[in-house]
């Protein structure tokens, strides 16, 4: 059932202010909360820069701590806001918020802390609420369940690459022996490794003639190998694709803090409780 601001309590006010993307109001609160966000991470680093003037790390400190401030009464108005606290207090954004508030707190008990503010980059996640990308969890959900269903074949893979990276580097480790670097079978399977990822570090070469062939056979398999577990992943997808799509949008339940629920609901999917969807 939709109810006006008007009649909704201050709480409520206060939950549609601060959770929800959807409603202007909202949507301006999570914008200025990016920016702070993303202010922040910036005098964060600046600070770290040595040869400022003394001003101006004085100017980056009072920022800091006004900034750290307003997350405080955030953090707090979040809490208050929802009839069950601990589904925020103990959600991912609730820890988050917490770790990057603390921080400048304890700065005046253990020095260096400070520097840990670089966490809040983490709560500019909550980009995607403003960008309604949320609208696209339904397919990150069936990525993820692919990704799970594909875990015995990819864990079967990846034993026959590390099987195979033994027999090579053990390989390499005879010919090539320690005057070219390979110094054990261990550093061997090492240069294996990096080598068969394609990565390559050049710490340690081939330089027999037969290395250095044995060497071109490996990084060849290497750009083969690297797109079997994006094919088994993809064909798991495809066998969880689903034609009916659910979309969904930013409404946060004021009770259990649930979100990502279909665009014509009018209850809560996990606690029942009226979403109160504000249409204004």
């Amino acid at each position: 059932m939709s109810k006006n601001l008007s009649n909704k309590t201050w709480k409520d006010q206060l939950h549609s202010i601060i959770y929800e993307a959807d409603t202007p109001v909202g949507k301006i609160f999570d914008i200025v909360l990016l920016i702070l966000i993303v202010l922040s991470i910036i005098f964060v680093m600046t600070e770290s820069v040595k040869g400022l003037s003394e001003n101006t790390y004085k100017f980056l400190n009072y920022a800091e701590w006004v900034i750290t401030i307003f997350f405080t009464f955030e953090y707090i108005a979040r809490i208050v806001s929802i009839k069950k606290p601990s589904s925020y207090i103990f959600s991912f954004y609730g820890i988050i918020d917490l770790l990057s508030t603390l921080p400048l707190y304890l700065s005046f008990f253990i020095t260096g802390t400070s520097a840990l503010l670089a966490v809040r980059a983490l709560r500019l996640l909550r980009v995607f609420r403003i960008l309604k990308i949320s609208r696209y969890i339904g397919e990150s959900n069936k990525l993820a369940k692919a990704i799970k269903d594909s875990r015995a074949k990819i864990l079967v893979f990846l034993f026959a690459v590390l099987v195979l990276c033994i027999i090579l580097g053990t390989v390499m480790y005879i010919v090539e022996g320690e005057e070219s670097g390979f110094k054990s079978i261990p550093i061997s399977v090492y240069w294996c490794i990096v080598t068969l990822t394609t990565v390559g570090y050049g710490d340690i070469a081939p330089v027999t003639p037969f290395g250095q062939f044995l060497a071109a056979i490996i990084m060849i398999m290497g750009y083969g190998i690297i797109a079997v577990p994006t094919g088994i992943v993809s064909a798991e997808y495809s066998n969880h694709f689903e034609n009916n799509k659910i979309h969904l949008n930013t409404q946060s339940c004021s009770h259990c803090n649930e979100s990502e629920h279909a665009d014509n609901a009018k209850f809560c999917h996990k606690c029942g409780e009226d979403l109160q969807i504000d249409n204004e």
